[in-house]
């Protein structure tokens, strides 16, 4: 089991790390003293940038490096970017000691923005290939164990392995408390984001001195390539006319569906095909496979609302937690508890809506219904959130703090608390509704890439957030009014914004729900095949005016 430990000992640092980063909000407005949109602004982009990363990963694993190859190169970009960001703190490298804005130098402001590109390589690269790599050690581990004890009894193999994965329970709930509970209480911002940094560079030096044991297999290549395959055939052959059944190179006897007839020009026969020539021609499967991911894009587009609202849960959602009353009784409480919670809902909000869906008579349907129920739950979050903001904005202008933004406002932490919990059911009914379209429309090639999809998409939903915020600023300026977004949140209007986002998850619901009843659902694996699907109702695309060609 050693291969097991030097492996799990990275997941261990991730989680660390994950709590350290958590609450890189207020870091940046309480010690760089950044507005409250620029910091929300950063956050956003690095949390959208990630899990983009991550489809791109993917790819590069599969066709060119191999799992053991990126986690290599991402524990180390993981280890030195964590480094640079302790080592952006003031009492570093900066003109003087105090955690404020005034000793934050243009050194800082580099070693800070290098170091979040690398720690979001780091972070994407263990995404793509640390659970894949540890599966791949311990089954070959397992394998070598079954040929040592062949002739031990069944109930000792199973005791062992319950007695190993004692310790690794153990230390995930370790690392959730310090992270979640102890990390948060100390104060020097360099010893804070120091202690993940110092975690993982262990954890990489102690991975990598395995590196003579580990069993590795060798790329062999990706999914993805069939789809850029596809486009660059159809483009070569576009002067061609549209071919016939006959023309094409389909040998398997799949169906061409009529929509999207464009793309079977990459399909069509060659008089001499050889293996040199695979990027000139394909066959009618990979060209149906790749019409499938086309069809699904208008309800892919959905998807991105929902990384929207989700991007405030750790940007916006925490500037408002960040000067409120932190006491339950004399305990003080840390913001990242939030984050326990939040783990915490998203896990029963998921299970007891798998336990629901399987009462409904068709499988397929479970997906779209969890989709249009989290888009649901988002509305009343938005709705939730602009109340809460309300109260908490009467609670300034009562005890006039609005010019006081460092002040503690009187009113409990726990007063998000509701928000938070909603925002954590649309992110675990969501995912994994999407999760599920996702393995039920696409090839079952694609399915390795499913979780990445899902988090590409919000992620692009979390880039987009920035724009939803400017455009929502410019808009109301208008008639010479105050803009929403001031440089504090007391003076901000934050509760008109999450209107604004209520009312555009309702909208979406709306489109998706239309684009829903016109979709074309394969039938789900437990239910009887019934065709090729994964496309739009005849009446709504085979229609010569919604064809693209």
């Amino acid at each position: 089991m050693a291969s097991f430990v030097r492996i799990s000992v990275l997941i261990w640092a991730d989680l660390l790390a994950a709590f350290a980063m958590y609450v890189m909000m207020t870091y940046l407005t309480n010690v760089w003293n950044l507005s409250t949109t620029h910091a929300a602004g950063i956050i956003n982009i690095w949390n959208g940038i990630t899990p983009v990363l991550v489809i791109m990963f993917a790819f590069i694993v599969d066709a060119f490096l191999g799992d053991f190859n990126m986690l290599v190169i991402s524990s180390i970009s993981y280890s030195i970017g964590l480094g640079l960001l302790s080592m952006s703190t003031p009492p570093v490298f900066g003109p003087c000691n105090d955690y404020k804005e005034k000793c934050i130098g243009n050194t800082q402001k580099v070693l800070f923005y290098i170091s979040l590109p690398l720690i979001a390589v780091g972070m994407a690269g263990h995404v793509v290939s640390l659970a894949s790599f540890l599966e791949l050690q311990t089954k070959v581990e397992n394998e070598e164990k079954e040929k040592v004890e062949a002739k031990e009894g069944e109930g000792d193999k199973d005791e062992m392995k319950i007695l190993w994965q004692i310790p690794g329970l153990i230390m995930v709930v370790v690392v959730l408390i310090a992270g979640g509970i102890g990390l948060p209480y100390i104060k020097p911002w360099s010893i804070r984001f120091g202690i993940p940094a110092i975690c993982t560079l262990v954890a990489t030096i102690l991975f990598l001195t395995g590196f003579k044991d580990y069993k590795r297999i060798k790329p062999i290549g990706s999914p993805l390539t069939i789809t850029l395959r596809v486009f660059v055939a159809a483009s070569l052959n576009i002067s061609q006319p549209k071919p016939d059944y006959k023309q094409l190179n389909n040998e398997d006897g799949v169906r061409s569906t009529s929509s999207l007839r464009c793309l079977d020009k990459a399909a069509i026969k060659l008089p001499d095909m050889h293996e040199s020539e695979k990027w000139k021609v394909c066959n009618v499967r990979e060209v149906e496979d790749t019409k499938i991911g086309i069809r699904m894009l208008p309800m892919w587009l959905t998807f991105i609302v929902i990384g929207i609202v989700l991007s405030i849960g750790n940007t916006y959602f925490l500037e408002q937690a960040n000067h409120l009353d932190k006491k339950i009784g004399k305990i003080k409480v840390t913001i990242p508890i939030f984050l326990l919670f939040y783990n915490a809902t998203s896990y029963v909000s998921t299970y007891f809506y798998s336990f629901l869906t399987k009462s409904l008579p068709s499988k397929k349907y479970a997906p779209p219904v969890g989709i249009a129920t989290g888009m649901i739950i988002s509305v009343l979050c938005c709705i939730t959130s602009a109340k809460v903001e309300t109260r908490r904005l009467n609670r300034i202008r009562v005890h006039g703090l609005v010019d006081k933004p460092d002040e503690m406002i009187p009113m409990s932490i726990f007063s998000l608390l509701p928000q938070f919990m909603l925002l954590a059911a649309v992110d675990g009914i969501s995912n994994t509704s999407i999760s599920s379209f996702f393995k039920h429309q696409t090839p079952e090639s694609m399915h390795k890439y499913l979780g990445h999809f899902t988090k590409g998409v919000l992620g692009l939903g979390s880039m987009a957030s920035v724009l939803s915020v400017y455009v929502g600023g410019k808009v109301s300026e208008k008639n010479d009014k105050p803009n929403w977004f001031q440089f504090s949140l007391n003076r901000s209007h934050l509760d008109r914004y999450y209107w604004v986002l209520a009312a555009l998850s309702a909208a979406n619901l709306v489109v998706y729900v239309v684009i829903a009843l016109f979709y074309k659902y394969k039938e789900s694996p437990d239910d009887v095949d019934e065709g090729e699907g994964g496309q739009m109702d005849p009446g709504f695309n085979d229609n010569a005016k919604f064809c693209c060609c």
